[in-house]
């Protein structure tokens, strides 16, 4: 009756969230009552099928693909968990279901050497940001309808989220100073960018081993800026820097850390572009759209770096019943995950630590 009823809830959520798509699909990607009585049987199989057919998955051997069979089973069971965790967000089969969480947060996130520093998390350097006024901020903000927000790219199997969230908060600091928009090179940073954090000298920027935001700014600070991406193109592995001082874009001159509360999170990004930010990822391996706002989700175990481009006032709530505000974040894994390479999370309840790595990055253009 337990797994009937929330299989029922689960269904209603997503068509509220997906509108008319078939039950077909429904059975493929969502979490259904079938999926939890079957999760084991002969139906587990069939699904995993579907799913390397749709994300062009293939295995080399038949011990490979029994391991990637059991995982994708587990995932499965994630999912539904993650579903009831997160009720406002829909969670299902991703491009990660065959995947471990370790294999997961190794390829596809990318922050490290999280150091705590008054309720801080993530790199030490950097001035704080003075505080700003936070009334008559418009109710709803989007970076993306001004023209300062590029298209969604993609790190492929590689740690190096922190280099997609730096070029994503310099190319939106260009645009708030010049008007213009220009794709940045995430390689450079992933190939040249070797700083280290100067209280934690094991928080080094390491190509697809993982990076600091913050560290980023001041490699570029002092190497004088970052090509364009046609310039310095990805390759989503890390090789001998090429980079070339008379092909800089943009320079980077300042940047610093805004404070921990949300509302002067929301006062910064109005006023000075896209922002930089880490959070914990955990939820965003299942995760197919929706206003995520899970339950419990770790504020501490901060992992991946993205960017903040706006935010909503009335994200659709089926437990709650209300409208409920949340922040528009830019990923960094292609434009068939997510709301279109997008994630909506909750505003206003320091939800997954997207408050405690937020920074913002003064730029000028090369002369």
């Amino acid at each position: 009756m337990v797994a009937k009823t929330l299989a029922l809830f689960i269904t209603c959520a997503i068509f509220y969230c997906h509108g008319a798509a078939s039950l077909e699909d429904l059975t493929i990607r969502q979490v259904t009552d079938d999926r939890l009585s079957n999760l084991l049987g002969t139906h587990t199989e069939t699904k995993f099928r579907v799913f390397m057919s749709d994300y062009g998955k293939s295995y080399s051997t038949r011990e490979e693909y029994v391991h990637r069979l059991g995982i994708f089973a587990k995932n499965v069971l994630k999912a539904a968990e993650h579903q009831m965790l997160d009720p406002t967000a829909v969670h299902g089969v991703t491009r990660f279901s065959d995947l471990t969480e370790e294999e997961f947060t190794r390829m596809y996130t990318g922050v490290v050497g999280v150091v705590d520093v008054g309720g801080r998390r993530g790199g030490t350097v950097g001035a704080e940001a003075p505080m700003v006024e936070v009334e008559g901020l418009p109710t709803d903000f989007d970076w993306r309808e001004k023209g300062a927000v590029t298209e969604v790219k993609d790190q492929g199997a590689c740690g190096s989220c922190w280099a997609f969230s730096t070029t994503g908060a310099v190319e939106g600091a260009h645009f708030v100073s010049t008007g213009e928009l220009v794709s940045l090179s995430e390689q450079q940073l992933v190939d040249c960018d070797k700083a280290c954090d100067p209280k934690d000298k094991k928080a080094c920027d390491d190509g697809c081993g993982g990076g600091l935001m913050t560290n980023a700014y001041e490699y570029l600070k002092e190497a004088g800026g970052l090509e364009e991406e046609k310039s310095y193109p990805y390759t989503g592995k890390r090789g001998h820097c090429k980079f070339d001082p008379n092909k800089v874009a943009v320079k980077v001159v300042n940047f610093t850390n805004i404070p921990l509360d949300e509302d002067q999170i929301t006062a910064n990004l109005v006023q000075h572009g896209p922002l930089a930010v880490g959070l914990n990822a955990v939820f965003m391996q299942t995760y197919i759209g929706g206003v995520s706002c899970p339950l419990i989700c770790s504020k501490k175990k901060i992992n991946h770096g993205v960017l903040l481009v706006g935010y909503g006032s009335k994200g659709f709530s089926i437990l709650r019943l209300g409208n409920k505000p949340y922040w528009i974040i830019k990923n960094s894994w292609g434009k068939k995950w997510g709301d279109g390479g997008y994630y909506k999370l909750c505003r206003g309840h320091d939800m997954c630590g997207i408050n405690s790595m937020v920074s913002a990055v003064v730029t000028q253009v090369s002369s």
